[in-house]
């Protein structure tokens, strides 16, 4: 029996390509970030357009609607993301292509607290590895969620955020203060010497 055309489109189909080969140029940034290189700024490569990759709200990476599952692969990738505007893009030294980001491109998994002289540093392990210490580079946010309240973000570099995992945002209240800001009391945490408010003192119950 012949095969119908939809068969025959379907077993003539394209195989999706793996996503290490989704863009050209992927080689020569890996070697860059082996030498602390990648992204550099001076490269600006001609846009490609949009290719199906995905960062969703947990920090997974899809391409293609499938999990990327090898974590120095997602590394490499998000090391030379950059935002431009409203866009999430990946930046080779050939070409430069969009992708989706669901909330932040990021996600804090890990905290750990020093205290230097009294004055707490808070640093955060993201999802692909980076180390963030909280200072006036590195500002924690807090924005309103929909539905889970406040959600806390801490920027990596340019304009690329983590988002801080809930688990964690629960150990960045206990570690809370409230501080005198422009006249009005406001509940938040320091670190780096600084500090970043959260929410007004009256509102802590709501947390």
């Amino acid at each position: 029996m012949s095969d119908s055309p939809t068969n025959k489109r379907e077993n003539n189909a394209e195989p999706a390509r793996a996503p290490e080969v989704a863009l050209r140029g992927l080689g020569e940034a890996a070697m860059g970030r082996l030498r602390g290189l990648a992204p550099a700024p001076s490269w600006n490569p001609p846009d490609c357009g949009d290719i199906d990759m995905r960062i969703a709200a947990d920090g997974t990476w899809f391409y293609c609607g499938s999990p990327i599952g090898r974590a120095p692969l997602a590394q490499l990738f998000a090391s030379i993301m950059r935002k431009e505007g409203d866009r999430y893009v990946l930046v080779t030294p050939v070409e430069k292509v969009g992708i989706r980001v669901d909330d932040a491109p990021f996600l804090a998994v890990e905290m750990r607290v020093a205290d230097e002289t009294e004055e707490p540093r808070l640093t955060f392990r993201t999802n692909v590895e980076d180390l963030v210490t909280v200072d006036g580079e590195h500002p924690l946010r807090f924005e309103r969620g929909a539905s889970e309240g406040l959600k806390p973000y801490v920027r990596v570099r340019g304009d690329l955020w983590a988002l801080v995992k809930r688990a964690l945002f629960y150990d960045l209240v206990a570690l809370g203060r409230t501080e005198r800001v422009e006249n009005e009391d406001w509940f938040g945490v320091r670190s780096g010497g600084l500090f970043f408010p959260m929410c007004r003192a009256s509102e802590i119950e709501g947390l």
